[in-house]
């Protein structure tokens, strides 16, 4: 026991005690360090607390990584559907894919192997840290072994990602060149089989062939290469057969900026054949769909909006108020066999024209009732002074294909 100088009416005595007393009694004060330290017992735990805080930072760091490596696994899974996708439809040619350097599956099995050993070497390192407090190692020692293992376990993760990333962009590319080298293939061979059928289609006179569609698709239609003037009337005629069902489809239609229903003509479904212009509908009581040609003309007028139904050269059906004083807008797109959703483009297969066309005119006035009866009886040939059907004037896409045909001729054949 000894005596230490103490304040005016206060004194101190200290007296031995064993250790184990000392833990369930009043703690041992800490013993003076030199340079004002804390006590190795102090300082030891102040280094595991900060080691503790240092894995929970890198625990939630690696739980980021995972997550990131889990969103480039779902990324990279869809670019391998779409790759098998591909293959599938491009048939039983060479596997250019097999040309990888690595199977990105079994990088992905991989990088999950190697992130359990991570977690079960992060436990671990926690299980060791816990043992630590023993004074099996030095703390500065603890502290450098961790962050050394720390700092390797992030680099190896840090390079799975990188890997896994190169083998996305290898996949990537490979089916981009792959694709691109498919669809070339196929545009020079249908450029190919578009020689011959015109070295082989010598026409009569440009006038005297078919637009045939045989499927019902979004990608196979005719174009008219002329565009329309503003109308304040027309008359449209066309020869067309087709035995499509339900609905022979849309044989034509015309689109222009802001209105992709200027001019539609079209049977879909179970209804009957509509007339639409400026998006206003007029049902026509036309019924071509038994596999015969049939010769249709259609007049209308902005005066009213008066409209006229004939086939085959008899006057079916008329009507008024079909989007009357509205001049049908220029310089739009006139698409053969495809109802337009946007100008020139975004075709719906299911109305899509089945079947073959010919004699595809228009003129800006309202034709008499006698010249579509001498049009349909090939007693006259009036062709269209806005759209005449002539070979030049008809690009055909997609499969769609033109035939040297005369019309009437063939019409004598159905009867």
């Amino acid at each position: 026991a000894g005596e230490q100088e103490s304040p005016p009416g206060s004194r101190f005595v200290c007296t031995s005690l064993p250790l184990e007393a000392a833990g369930a009694g009043c703690p041992l004060p800490p013993v003076p360090m030199q340079g004002g330290a804390l006590p190795p017992e102090e300082e030891l735990k102040a280094t595991v607390l900060q080691l503790r805080e240092t894995v929970l930072q890198q625990k939630e760091t690696i739980g980021s990584q995972r997550e990131a490596i889990r969103e480039l696994t779902g990324k990279l899974s869809r670019c391998e559907g779409a790759d098998g996708k591909w293959k599938n439809e491009v048939g039983k040619g060479k596997d250019t894919m097999g040309d990888l350097p690595r199977d990105p599956a079994q990088v992905i099995d991989q990088l999950s192997r190697t992130m359990q050993s991570l977690k079960d070497r992060l436990e671990s390192l926690e299980h060791q840290l816990r043992a630590n407090v023993s004074y099996a190692a030095l703390p500065s020692d603890l502290r450098e072994m961790l962050q050394r293992r720390l700092g390797d376990l992030e680099r190896q993760l840090l390079s799975k990602v990188a890997e896994l990333e190169d083998e996305k962009s290898l996949l990537h590319n490979e089916t981009s060149a792959h694709r691109q080298k498919t669809e070339t293939a196929l545009n020079a061979l249908l450029e190919r089989v578009s020689e011959l059928e015109k070295g082989n289609s010598a026409f009569k006179s440009p006038d005297e062939f078919k637009v045939s569609l045989p499927l019902r698709t979004n990608y196979l239609y005719g174009k008219i290469k002329k565009t329309l003037p503003e109308l304040y009337a027309f008359t449209v005629c066309l020869w067309l057969r087709s035995s499509a069902s339900p609905g022979i489809g849309t044989p034509f239609s015309y689109a222009v900026p802001g209105q992709a229903n200027e001019i539609v003509l079209i049977e879909w479904g179970n209804n009957p054949i509509e007339l639409l212009i400026n998006d206003k509908v007029a049902q026509l009581p036309l019924f071509v769909s038994d596999g015969k040609w049939h010769h249709i003309c259609i007049t209308w007028t902005t005066r009213d909006g008066m409209w006229e139904a004939f086939q085959d050269g008899e006057k079916l059906g008329t009507g008024e108020n079909l989007a009357p004083w509205h001049p049908i807008k220029p310089g739009g797109v006139l698409i053969l066999g495809q109802e337009q959703d946007t100008v020139g483009g975004r075709f719906d297969a299911t109305q899509a024209f089945v079947g073959e066309m010919s004699q595809f005119n228009i003129w800006d006035r309202v034709l008499k009732a006698e010249d579509i009866m001498n049009i349909a009886n090939c007693s006259i040939n009036m062709p269209g002074n806005i759209i005449p059907w002539v070979d030049n004037n008809v690009d055909v896409f997609g499969g769609a294909t033109k035939w040297p045909v005369e019309t009437c001729e063939e019409r004598l054949l159905d009867l």
